[in-house]
């Protein structure tokens, strides 16, 4: 009998609900930064990242209703199709879910080429939305919004794990 030796990880503690919000609004306020040119098509898009990691760190709280609250806000402040990233998020959401276990299993390195599959997914879901409702295709850059998803993927799920960690006994003292 072959036994797999899997990385050693931390327990981390449920999250706040506060801390949920505030990190999804953080993330709504960085997607909607006024940027332009080469800027813009190299943003990332920080909603679904955020998105993606509560459902697969929190999934007893969030879930594909979240992803699709979030995605009506961002069509409105990006003033694009009513449920153009509604969709995209559920979407995303629903396979974070499905591959929940999957992907609490490795570590956040082996977890990004996975997680910019799921972004891919949904940059896909935005851009035929945007073009069933008439609009032009973006051009292939379109595409570089998920790859740099997956490269911040590790930051970006270090930095909302950091109020989950245990404190250790001598920080008590």
């Amino acid at each position: 009998m072959a036994f797999v030796n899997y990385p050693r990880q931390e327990i981390l503690l449920p999250a706040k609900g506060s801390f949920i919000a505030f990190s999804l609004f953080f993330a709504l306020l960085l997607n909607l930064l006024p940027l332009k040119g080469v800027a813009l098509s190299l943003w990332p898009d920080f909603v679904a990242l955020v998105a993606l990691y509560w459902c697969i760190n929190q999934p007893q709280r969030a879930g594909i209703s979240m992803a699709f609250g979030m995605g009506l806000l961002m069509d409105i402040g990006d003033a694009s199709a009513l449920g153009q990233h509604a969709l995209a998020y559920s979407i995303m959401a629903f396979i974070a879910l499905i591959f929940q276990r999957r992907l609490s299993i490795f570590g956040l390195l082996k977890q990004a080429p996975q997680i910019g599959l799921i972004l891919l997914t949904g940059q896909f879901v935005i851009l035929l939305a945007g073009l069933l409702a008439g609009s032009d295709f973006p051009g292939w850059d379109f595409f570089l919004i998920s790859v740099i998803g997956m490269l911040l993927w590790p930051l970006v799920s270090s930095l909302l794990g950091i109020p989950q960690k245990p404190r250790s006994d001598s920080d008590a003292g």
